[in-house]
């Protein structure tokens, strides 16, 4: 890939383009939202695949239970939305992280991200969005490390480089797979959580008043999220970041959202970020909530 084509696919692209969802769908409520997103951005967005990914927390009693939780939210998802035809394009990923940063983890969604990455070239990537720990996309990559041309990675994940560590969910779950894909030669984009993305939430009165009662699909999203904040919050003035559509706002480029090109700076053991190093990414610094919001809600009504 020449230095200019890579720059390129460094910024959101124009027209239609072909997209891979991989997401821990059962971790959260925002991984929802952001499939909710993508399938009602079809006029710029064609799913290819949607992968579950590995998550271990107290929602699950390990990686391979939280992969396999979140391949039912997904399939959950999709019937909510009437997107029934896309099930056959849902792929169980890893049960497990990656051992070391050498030795990928067999999986039907690595798999399915190399078959389809052979099909794609430079000047026409296959766009991998990826909102969970990134096992899949890595163990995809050190399969083949061919493909690595011919897709580009968007990741919400790690804190922003100011913030006081990088000990954010998605990379601190596999932080073997963090570095293997931002050091990879894919061109990169990473949506950093705390000090950036964070800014993405919803209230309650916002929810009750554009999603609840509207379809089967918003209505769902709306209730999922005000019952999981009144869990902890009840009786207090709330919101609830459901920053993973950020990751796919990223695609549909516009008033969205602004970023830089930076050194890549990899994520070490301790939670810190390493100095800079060669490879350039795309770095979001700032999402403009409002205009992002009102897009999703549209959407999502339609």
């Amino acid at each position: 890939m020449t230095e200019q084509q890579y720059l390129k696919n460094l910024t959101p692209p124009e027209g239609a383009v072909d997209v891979v969802l991989d997401t821990d769908a059962y971790n959260e409520i925002d991984d929802q939202f952001a499939i909710a997103y993508l399938l009602r951005s079809g006029d710029r967005l064609k799913v290819r695949a949607i992968c579950a990914a590995p998550f271990f927390n107290r929602r699950s009693t390990g990686p391979a239970d939280g992969m396999e939780k979140s391949y039912d939210e997904i399939l959950n998802v999709l019937r909510r939305a009437g997107r029934e035809d896309l099930i056959p394009a849902v792929y169980r990923g890893s049960g497990d992280y990656l051992p070391d940063e050498r030795t990928p983890v067999p999986s039907e969604a690595a798999e399915a991200i190399v078959k389809l990455a052979a099909d794609y070239s430079p000047e026409k990537p296959l766009y991998i969005v990826a909102i969970g720990a990134i096992t899949n996309v890595a163990s995809a990559l050190l399969r083949d490390p061919s493909i690595a041309e011919k897709v580009v990675i968007v990741w919400l994940g790690g804190h922003a480089h100011h913030y006081k560590d990088t000990a954010e969910f998605n990379m601190r779950q596999d932080v073997a797979a963090a570095r293997v894909c931002m050091a990879s030669a894919a061109p990169f984009v990473q949506l950093p959580c705390r000090g950036v993305v964070d800014v993405f939430t919803a209230s309650g009165a916002e929810l009750e008043k554009w999603l609840l009662g509207k379809n089967e699909l918003s209505d769902y999203l709306a209730r999922f999220t005000i019952q999981t904040a009144q869990s902890y919050a009840a009786g207090t003035p709330w919101t609830r970041v459901i920053w993973d559509v950020t990751a796919v706002a990223w695609l549909l480029g516009g008033d969205l959202m602004e970023q830089e090109i930076r050194p890549v700076r990899l994520p070490a053991r301790d939670h810190h970020y390493e100095p800079p190093i060669g490879k350039e990414i795309a770095y979001v610094t700032r999402v403009c909530r409002d205009a992002l919001m009102t897009d999703l809600f549209r959407k999502l009504l339609s």
